[in-house]
């Protein structure tokens, strides 16, 4: 069977200045010293009146401290966006991995974690060719897992449906599993003519060919680029030959 290529890619862009290390490390640095201020010389209140003073004496500091946390959070957050625009993904992943300790229920951060994941396992190469791709399939299952996290925290966020039907289509070899996805995203985004395409191909792999057919005339009929017709229309082409043949 003939085969369609058409590489999509899903780019997380964030305009964000430029963040030094020292950042983090002074927020950690600072966070340690207020633990230990706070574990210093506290007292072991048993009164009511006891109770209440040392509630009032700390209470500052646990405000301070709370504050120093998710400065650092922050910073995580912001470093890993950093990287991704660096296409450092292994760094990134690094990054990402502190930041959703400070916040579990961010979707942003998963949704790039999934992307990151995704270009790891890329670059995850058998280099001592052992016939092994464990690294590769981990990495794969990691960015499976931050994309679903990020539909999960979010139903309708577009670029974690979009980036998990790339995934399932051009990576897992899945395109079952995307088409749902895929039509939703469409639903979101009834004019994204990447979604379009990457839904015709993945008509084409599971063999439904008259639907592939559809999508990409749908394709052919709305974009206004000359290449994506082009591609459209050469995809079309490629489908109506195994139709036939």
């Amino acid at each position: 069977m003939k085969r369609i290529f058409n590489v999509f890619a899903v780019f997380a862009c964030a305009a964000i200045c430029c963040l030094l290390f020292e950042s983090c490390n002074n927020s950690a640095k600072k966070t340690a010293n207020l633990v230990q201020l706070l574990d210093a010389d506290a007292p072991n209140p048993s009164t009511i009146e006891e109770l209440t003073e040392a509630i009032e004496k700390y209470e500052s500091r646990a405000d301070e401290l709370l504050a120093v946390q998710e400065q650092a959070g922050i910073w995580y957050k912001i470093l890993a966006t950093k990287y991704i625009e660096e296409e450092m993904y292994g760094e990134s992943l690094a990054a990402l991995q502190k930041a959703v300790q400070y916040y579990p229920e961010n979707q942003n951060l998963f949704y790039y974690i999934g992307v990151s994941a995704g270009f790891m396992a890329k670059a995850s190469l058998d280099f001592d060719a052992e016939g092994k791709s464990t690294k590769h399939d981990n990495y794969l299952l990691l960015a499976e897992s931050g994309y679903k996290r990020a539909i999960e925290l979010e139903p309708d966020y577009f670029r974690a449906i979009y980036g998990l039907s790339v995934l399932y289509v051009l990576e897992m070899n899945q395109p079952a599993r995307a088409i749902p996805l895929l039509e939703k995203s469409l639903e979101l985004e009834p004019k994204n003519e990447e979604a379009m395409m990457l839904l015709g191909h993945a008509h084409y792999m599971t063999y439904d060919y008259e639907a592939a057919v559809a999508m990409y005339d749908k394709v052919i009929a709305a974009t206004a680029s000359k290449e994506r017709k082009e591609a459209a229309t050469a995809n079309k082409k490629a489908v109506l030959d195994d139709m036939y043949e």
